[in-house]
């Protein structure tokens, strides 16, 4: 089984990356001269895959440009249209289900970020394992962590600014039962049947999707440490990225 198709989340305000995303969405936030959506078109296009969806929101009327100007990436390129409501990403997911299916698996990741994890490396672990869904982590520093055991099975979050923890009762049984944190990539592969699995509606979160899954479905991480990788979600991180991804 090959991967065909893909969603990339551009939906959102990109308030980290004001002043840009105030005239502009942070998928067309530039680096060396193409922008964040281009990137990444490029960058799954490499693995295969030969149709992309992407939501739109925020300025949505020039992301459709941008996808009408490229006609050269030679990639079915769709919008799903949250222009009324930005849905978030599980909310988002779920309004492009029609436009996503018939893939029996497919990728999804977040605009504002850039890598070079190789795809085909993680959807080989997500069918070996027969995963519901692989979650791209990597071992940094965030505010923010996915808990896996040591068969990289997810069973829990943390905020760790706030101490806030879902999926566990304390903080204190992540020592006890050793769980390792991760910080998510933006990256991931999920099974079709996830579709079936979401009983939310309306504007929420796959972090609560997953959590909300993680004790009935296989949901693993697919540790890429090592892997180029960068958040730009803020003005200084495109010159980091700049120099990265050249």
């Amino acid at each position: 089984m090959t991967l065909h198709t893909a969603m990339i989340f551009a939906a959102g305000l990109g308030t980290r990356l004001k002043p840009f995303t105030n005239n502009h969405p942070k998928a067309l936030a530039p680096v060396n001269g193409k922008s964040l959506l281009h990137h990444n078109i490029l960058y799954l296009k490499s693995f295969g895959i030969s149709k992309v969806v992407v939501n739109v929101h925020h300025f949505a009327s020039q992301i459709i440009d941008e996808i009408k100007k490229h006609n050269s990436w030679d990639i079915e390129v769709v919008v799903s249209d949250e222009t009324n409501e930005v849905l978030e990403t599980g909310g988002g997911l779920v309004k492009a289900k029609d436009l996503i299916l018939p893939a029996s698996n497919f990728v999804v990741m977040n605009v504002d970020i850039l890598t070079n994890l190789d795809i085909h490396k993680m959807y080989a672990m997500h069918l070996q394992q027969k995963a519901f869904a692989t979650l791209a982590v990597t071992e940094r520093k965030t505010s923010r962590y996915f808990l896996f055991d040591k068969a990289m099975q997810l069973k829990g979050w943390q905020n760790i600014q706030t101490n806030e923890v879902k999926g566990i009762e304390t903080p204190e049984l992540i020592e006890a039962q050793q769980l390792i944190p991760f910080a998510f990539s933006g990256i991931h592969i999920i099974n079709q049947e996830i579709f079936n699995a979401i009983k939310l509606e309306g504007k929420f979160s796959m972090v609560d999707v997953y959590l909300g899954l993680m004790k009935q479905k296989l949901l693993l991480g697919f540790n890429h440490t090592g892997s180029k990788f960068i958040d730009v979600g803020k003005p200084e991180s495109i010159i980091k990225a700049e120099e990265m991804f050249k």
